[in-house]
């Protein structure tokens, strides 16, 4: 009896903010298929996992802060990258997951008979544009269009600028202008709630700028088979459909 009095009293002294299983660095962006993943993840195998969203930016600055999670996915593979050159990240855990990919978007009927990123150019089309400074978007709307040497003929058109991405969608379902440069997968969360209703126009491959999502296992992670479980789940075959569902593509290089 008095073992078992001692079993009791040191699992009532275990406190409820114990420390999770994993922690995973995640951008912001990438919300809504990770919350699906993380909670599939942790009923599979019974474990507790804790995610911080973030710019990837922010999430880059706390691994250089030495404040260590077990699994880094930033919303771009440039962080990943210079990770990998910091000596943060475990050789060989690397991989590509999924693509962020631009896209313009129209109001309901297209109005403006938009069909090529040129067309976004002409005098008698009003449009919007993240701004270069505020939001990941509006700086690779910049270079999109710089890339196609059309920037300097598109700037004249823009009506209103916008500093977040689902700000600019706005705009378009508003029919407030003919069209905006977003990425496809806000376009899928927004019309997922009911609460937008608009037409997306692809942008060639060859002219895009489009970003990959990668992840991988940090040298910091305490939990380095469980880090790397997790690693090879969010990009195997059943997470890929969670990741399509919400407007992202598949990496296939």
């Amino acid at each position: 009896m008095r073992l078992l009095y001692v079993l009791i009293l040191s699992l009532l002294a275990i406190p409820a903010w114990a420390s999770p299983d994993l922690t995973i660095y995640a951008g912001a962006g990438l919300m809504k298929p990770m919350e699906l993943l993380r909670a599939d993840f942790e009923k599979e195998q019974d474990v507790t996992i804790k995610v911080h969203y973030g710019g990837s930016g922010e999430i880059f600055g706390m691994l250089g802060m030495g404040r260590c999670c077990d699994v880094f996915i930033p919303g771009a593979e440039k962080y990943t990258n210079d990770a990998k050159k910091n000596g943060w990240i475990k050789p060989g855990t690397d991989q590509k997951i999924v693509k962020h990919i631009p896209v313009i978007v129209v109001p309901k009927g297209n109005p403006g008979n938009i069909k090529t990123l040129a067309d976004l150019g002409r005098s008698d089309v009003k449009i919007t544009l993240g701004e270069p400074k505020a939001c990941a978007i509006g700086k690779i709307s910049k270079k999109l269009l710089e890339k196609n040497k059309l920037y300097d003929q598109v700037k004249n058109q823009v009506a209103v600028s916008g500093p977040t991405v689902n700000q600019l969608l706005i705009y378009v379902a508003m029919n407030r202008v003919q069209a905006a440069i977003i990425r496809e997968d806000v376009v899928v969360w927004a019309e997922g709630k009911g609460k937008v209703e608009v037409e997306v126009i692809r942008i060639p491959e060859r002219d895009n700028i489009i970003k990959t999502v990668p992840s991988s296992v940090t040298n910091c992670s305490e939990n380095q088979v469980l880090a790397q479980r997790f690693n090879d789940y969010i990009a195997s075959d059943k997470a890929i459909k969670v990741w399509e569902k919400w407007g992202f593509k598949r990496c296939t290089d």
